[in-house]
């Protein structure tokens, strides 16, 4: 199998748990750090699937690099490539296949429950789960619904939690953090975090009974994962 390629945008994006599951899979994958001055991969040739991780940034004020990334997304959907974006690479998703990403500073932080929208509860991309489990959130800026897409998950914080696109699924959510990133984040976002809210947990919420928050996390994470290399 070709290797599936993952996009990594900065030190606190790393793929994290997520290759740990492709590894237990023996699927090949690759990783490719992009930021400014790097240049973005432009072939599909050479992989079976495409990955865009989290990360700091505007969608509506692109650097290159996003740019870049946009005309990948809209390659792959072209050629039916399988894509999976990650908050900032959902929002890239989002914007690339023609949807609307805000630009209004509305942080979502920690651990919240995503509900599936009405209609999507069997949907294969979420087969075997419940319709309401927790995740881990790290988002200021929020996506809508691209022309053609089918809608999956909600929250009572942000109304498009994820949807699917043939076979690109994008998630506003992290599944593929662990306890010692979600720390680092907590100390290097702390500005963030600084006024808890309905929708924004405080330091000591976050890392509350964190080694058990991170194992459901990644049941979750298992079972999303399988359904999308299917399509590899």
């Amino acid at each position: 199998m070709k290797p599936v390629r993952l996009f990594r945008h900065t030190n606190c994006s790393v793929p994290g748990y997520l290759c740990k599951f492709l590894e237990d899979q023996s699927i090949p994958f690759e990783i490719s750090c992009i930021g400014e001055g790097v240049h973005v991969p432009d072939t599909l040739d050479d992989v079976s699937g495409l990955v865009f991780m989290g990360g700091p940034g505007d969608v509506n004020s692109p650097v290159a690099w996003m740019r870049e990334e946009a005309a990948m997304i809209q390659k792959a959907s072209k050629h039916g490539t399988p894509v999976m974006g990650v908050c900032l690479g959902a929002q890239m998703i989002s914007k690339a296949l023609g949807g609307v990403a805000s630009s209004e500073y509305k942080l979502e932080v920690g651990w919240h429950h995503v509900e599936a929208v009405a209609g999507s509860e069997n949907h294969p991309w979420f087969e075997g789960l419940p319709s309401s489990f927790e995740v881990f959130q790290w988002h200021a800026h929020e996506f809508s619904l691209p022309p053609g897409a089918t809608p999956l998950l909600t929250s009572r914080c942000t109304p498009c939690q994820a949807f699917s696109w043939g076979n690109t699924l994008a998630m506003q959510f992290h599944l593929e953090l662990d306890a010692a990133t979600v720390r680092r984040l907590t100390q290097q976002y702390s500005g963030d975090i600084s006024t808890p809210s309905d929708c924004v947990q405080s330091a000591n919420e976050l890392c509350s009974q964190l080694d058990t928050h991170i194992h459901h996390l990644h049941s979750i994470a298992d079972s999303i994962y399988s359904n999308w290399v299917e399509q590899l």
